[in-house]
């Protein structure tokens, strides 16, 4: 299988080959997320104004694509960033809850230096083993309900290309497998930008390449990136801990 590491241009299926299914796995836009809480599973959060740009400049790259189904995340900052693309394409989106964030027991919580949650020593149990993690939903179990999410979409879109909505953390796990990566990881060296495509190809049934492309990548904001300092509300910096977004 091959791996492609650096940024590379978005894999389109081979119309002469019905053997040949693209799933694009897309992370969300920006969320609008002022005070910097870890917001995870909760429901309420949704797409900044910056983030609607992303959504619009992913829709444009995929426009010309033969997308046949578009899935999502049921949290709002992916059904939101799947809303163009689907329109584009003149499909319904579908949701499947296996695309959802990582369970994460700091959810809810800030993570400001001085005041964030990491100060509190009843915090301190749950960050004691980071290869499973002890903070949230294993890792192995993301993997399980993401390959279903993705073997799902690819069997809907046989012959052509489909694109899944999700979320940072399961996405680059998901890959990370793929790959033949160990699962536990150093979170800011994740490739996986605000609205980046990790695209799977198929042959059949088997992956045979694995790409990455940013088609929003010039909307970043530079503190957003990977190995950035990430700053939230209140001029708190928050560094990159693995939680998900």
């Amino acid at each position: 299988m091959t791996n492609e590491c650096a940024p590379t241009e978005t894999p389109a299926t081979d119309r002469t080959d019905p053997g040949v299914t693209v799933v694009h796995l897309l992370r969300h836009g920006e969320v609008e997320n002022p005070d910097g809480v870890l917001y995870g599973r909760r429901p309420g959060y949704h797409l900044s104004e910056l983030g609607r740009q992303m959504a619009d400049r992913v829709a444009d790259h995929l426009a010309e694509r033969d997308v046949r189904y578009v899935v999502s995340s049921p949290l709002e900052r992916a059904q939101e960033t799947a809303t163009p693309i689907a329109k584009a394409h003149s499909l319904d989106i579908a949701t499947d809850e296996r695309l959802i964030e990582a369970g994460n027991v700091f959810e809810g919580k800030t993570f400001g230096v001085g005041d964030g949650a990491l100060r509190r020593p009843a915090n301190w149990r749950h960050l004691t083993n980071p290869f499973r993690p002890s903070w949230g939903e294993p890792y192995i179990d993301q993997v399980v309900r993401m390959m279903g999410a993705i073997s799902a979409a690819r069997d809907a879109a046989r012959g052509h290309e489909a694109v899944a909505v999700s979320h940072q953390l399961p996405i680059w796990i998901v890959r990370s497998y793929a790959e033949r990566r160990r699962l536990w990881h150093d979170p800011r060296r994740r490739q996986c930008s605000l609205a980046s495509l990790t695209s799977f190809t198929f042959h059949d049934d088997r992956i045979v390449s694995v790409g990455y492309s940013e088609p929003a990548g010039d909307l970043v904001p530079a503190h957003l990136r990977p190995g950035a300092q990430r700053r939230f509300g209140r001029g708190a910096v928050k560094g990159a801990k693995g939680f998900g977004a």
